[in-house]
């Protein structure tokens, strides 16, 4: 990946909808250099395009991190709790948990029941923290290219 590779990602993180007319100058190429260049990235798996949901917007006014810390194998405690439609994705750790699973409810009661009805009754779970947080704004997934 080379400086202008970085700088597509760059313009394609402020806007994952940019014309290649736009994003081509930008880089400093023609719109048809950039539109090749954007491609060879996806086809080579370095980039994927895909559409992110605001959950504030689709009706999930609740949102939380958790960390869990599991007595067994996490990759079996993360497949069974990804099969809910409430986690967003879920990620091993190294750290002082064991999991994390981002999970976006509609109410705080249905958070609540969500961790107390399905999460701690998994095969493997020892505890849960949930760390709730507010989106007043829309989520921005940013990955510094420099």
């Amino acid at each position: 990946m080379d400086d202008i590779d970085r700088a597509i990602l760059r313009e394609l993180q402020v806007d994952g909808r940019i014309p290649y007319a736009d994003l081509g100058p930008k880089v400093g190429l023609s719109p048809s250099a950039a539109r090749l260049r954007l491609q060879r990235l996806i086809d080579t798996k370095a980039v994927q395009v895909v559409g992110v949901t605001d959950p504030m917007t689709m009706g999930q006014q609740t949102m939380a991190l958790l960390g869990l810390r599991i007595d067994g194998d996490s990759r079996a405690v993360a497949d069974e709790l990804s099969r809910h439609d409430e986690v967003v994705y879920t990620v091993l750790t190294a750290g002082g948990f064991d999991l994390f699973a981002e999970v976006v409810c509609p109410q705080p009661r249905d958070l609540l029941d969500f961790i107390n009805d399905v999460v701690r009754p998994v095969e493997g779970v020892v505890s849960v923290e949930n760390f709730p947080y507010f989106a007043i704004h829309t989520h921005r997934f940013l990955w510094h290219v420099d």
